[in-house]
């Protein structure tokens, strides 16, 4: 995902005027998040119609904007189709949206818990409680649902947001800011962007919560910069997500599937199918499957994604460049018209050496290796291992083996027999783990993410009466009566 050493820089912008600002320093943020602070402060518990007012103005933003959104899209990825951008990022805002419009009110109730006998009548529950300002750092591969899914959980939980987006979608996080200016109050949500000196700055401000998607690299420094201020983070991060094509699959329906997750947006996605793991004899004929879903899906060069820019296209090349030196066998997964073929030609690779580049960090991009092995127990030592992946996709018919993978692997999220869409279920945790990140939203998930739990008793006496409240049992001077209550609660 996204790096600041692949390139991942962001522009600055005044939450007054936007207007790009040369330098910002630290003492400027601090200003600006103590006034968010402040707004926070007067209203720390805003009613549930607040919230669902604010959470609908993101949605009308989008809604009201979706032409012009597609257009800054289409601009930053040079080829991005509208139909492509309307399914993977607004609609998962409106899906984030409705989702928590119809449940938020549940969300908010206080939950009761079960007390101990020795209690007495005593009450104890938790309330959800908002935390305060959160700060979201988004990437550029899905440069609007990744900025505005997250700040719709914590406008849900009652909480201000500030926002920083990447500048490799320069134009998209550009109107972005203008559009967020224009529906709220900068107290409410705010956003600046700027250069890897700004998100540095940003990351070490004493935010509530600091969320973070990218890379493991960059978010290993997000941790270290939050870790001043003991700010807690979620770190959505991405990893080699693998694909497991068991022998009792329908090789032509998992080639169509797989095939859809690892191009859709060029792979530049954070839980794209990474390589493919298959039993040697089903090499030969999947690979052939494998182009022919995607002739059949993309072989209009409107409808494939470009790269993000010229430094992206030049890491695919460089990376498939070396896997080729070191002995891989490069197939082209599409023929396009060479009049109008795209900025690069997706490849599945063969016989690829554990040594090379793109075996060793996520490729991000329309790259599809394709590892040969003998059976299941391989399989499973394979993807242990390396470090835990943010998705893995098994296909098969065999519940055994699908049940061995679940159980003996690790990976944020899971798919079966298709590939992405654990990510459209609302109601379904979304994050990673080890490597992948820490913690996670999507739905309540999000919600309590962004929330404190706090935990209340109340304390009363045996059928309501003050007669042995609380700790009145157990207090000095000791006696036979402490040492008969202890013999009573074991």
């Amino acid at each position: 995902m996204d790096d600041f050493a692949h390139g991942f820089i962001l522009t600055p912008y005044s939450i007054v005027c936007l207007q790009p600002i040369p330098t910002m320093s630290i003492n400027r943020f601090t200003l600006q998040l103590d006034e968010i602070k402040a707004a926070y402060a007067a209203e720390p518990n805003p009613t549930l119609e607040v919230r669902l007012e604010r959470i609908g103005r993101i949605e009308r933003m989008v809604a009201d904007n979706e032409e012009k959104i597609c257009k800054a899209l289409q601009a930053d990825f040079g080829v991005r189709h509208p139909i492509e951008s309307r399914l993977l990022e607004f609609q998962m805002v409106y899906q984030a949206c409705k989702y928590t419009r119809k449940h938020l009110k549940n969300w908010m109730k206080p939950h009761l818990v079960e007390t101990p006998g020795f209690l007495g009548s005593s009450h104890a529950w938790t309330e959800m409680q908002s935390m305060g300002v959160i700060g979201i750092m988004s990437p550029w591969n899905y440069p609007v649902q990744l900025a505005l899914v997250p700040a719709i959980a914590a406008l849900a939980a009652g909480n201000r947001v500030w926002l920083k987006p990447s500048e490799r979608s320069s134009r998209t996080s550009g109107f972005l800011a203008n559009l967020i200016q224009e529906y709220f109050h900068p107290s409410e949500f705010c956003v600046t962007t700027g250069g890897t000196d700004i998100a540095e700055s940003f990351a070490a401000l004493p935010f509530d919560h600091l969320f973070f998607t990218g890379s493991e690299q960059v978010g290993k420094k997000v941790m270290r910069a939050a870790a001043d201020h003991l700010t807690p983070v979620t770190l959505e991060l991405g990893g080699k997500s693998p694909a497991i094509v068991d022998p009792s699959a329908k090789l032509k329906d998992a080639a169509a599937s797989i095939i859809y997750g690892k191009l859709i947006n060029a792979g530049q996605t954070c839980i794209a199918p990474d390589y493919v793991l298959i039993h040697a004899n089903n090499s030969d004929e999947f690979v052939r499957e494998l182009q022919h879903a995607a002739q059949k899906q993309f072989a209009n060069p409107e409808e494939f994604t470009g790269p993000i820019d010229e430094q992206q296209l030049s890491r695919w090349n460089l990376l498939v460049q070396d896997a080729v030196d070191r002995g891989a066998e490069a197939i082209p997964l599409i023929s396009f018209d060479q009049n109008s073929s795209p900025a690069f030609m997706p490849i599945v690779l063969l016989n690829v050496s554990e040594d090379a580049l793109l075996m060793q960090e996520e490729i991000f991009g329309p790259i599809l290796p394709i590892i040969a092995i003998n059976d299941l127990d391989s399989t499973i030592r394979y993807i242990n291992d390396n470090p835990k992946s943010l998705a893995l996709y098994w296909f098969g018919k065999d519940k055994k083996a699908m049940q061995r993978i679940l159980s003996e692997t690790r990976s944020g999220g899971v798919t079966i027999n298709d590939t992405l869409l654990h990510a459209a279920v609302e109601d379904l945790p979304f994050g990673g783990t080890g490597a992948s990140g820490m913690g996670a939203y999507h739905g309540k998930t999000g919600f309590e993410t962004f929330s404190v739990r706090k935990s209340i008793l109340e304390t009363r006496g045996f059928f309501g009466l003050n007669f042995f409240r609380g700790t009145q049992l157990v207090r000095p001077p000791y006696g036979k009566g402490v040492e008969r209550l202890l013999r009573w609660l074991r």
